[in-house]
């Protein structure tokens, strides 16, 4: 159980993390222009801030699961449409054009890297309500959920963020002399897929759950 615990939560960490947005580009950006250290602080500062989200909204699920109970049917829809409108905002979007704008900005030190991308994180609340469909729709979370199960779920979410910006630091500092745009549209356009199929299966789920 608590592996499993675990596990979901780095899956779902993972998850939001892996869509090349606005981020991912800086990170990206970071890397090329000041090395891996640089991209994955300013990973770290996206992971702390993706771990708050996850923080309110696991426990938000927990406390008000009951009036969530009453509506799973029209949480999971409207989670599932504004999932799939993501992944279209996703794929449509060339990462290459934001990058070179990335480019031009002045240097910032470690902390600068940190905080200026926590900053930009934890002031787009959407990412809240992407965790709180998440638990809901795939009851990840409930009211019969132990303090320890919630906090292993957090930290896994942690966990997995932060694995997804050390590989992506990684092997961007790896080829970096060989890094081509046009991959990071690729990239981009394999996340906007697996986020369309994940919010297909919340909706499909619907059908399926027989506590609804």
């Amino acid at each position: 159980m608590i592996l499993t615990n675990l596990w979901k939560g780095i899956i779902v960490g993972l998850s939001a993390s892996i869509p090349l947005g606005p981020i991912g580009v800086i990170c990206i950006q970071r890397t090329l222009n000041k090395g891996r250290r640089s991209g994955f602080i300013s990973g770290l500062g996206a992971a702390v801030a993706d771990g708050l989200y996850a923080f309110i909204a696991g426990f938000g699920v927990k406390i008000v699961m009951d009036s969530i109970n009453e509506y799973q049917i029209f949480i999971r829809s409207i989670g599932g449409v504004f999932l799939l409108f993501m992944s279209y905002k996703l794929y449509v979007t060339n990462p290459g054009v934001q990058l070179r704008k990335q480019l031009k900005k002045k240097r910032s030190g470690l902390l600068g890297d940190f905080f200026s991308v926590f900053a930009l994180t934890i002031s787009n609340p959407i990412t809240l309500f992407v965790f709180a469909v998440v638990f809901a729709g795939f009851n990840v979370v409930d009211k019969t959920s132990d303090l320890i199960v919630v906090i292993l779920l957090l930290i896994g979410v942690l966990l997995g963020a932060v694995l997804w910006w050390f590989t992506l630091t990684s092997i961007v500092n790896k080829f970096r002399g060989k890094f081509k745009l046009r991959r990071m549209l690729y990239i981009n356009r394999v996340a906007a897929i697996l986020i369309a199929l994940f919010a297909i299966s919340i909706m499909v789920s619907i059908f399926f759950d027989k506590s609804i």
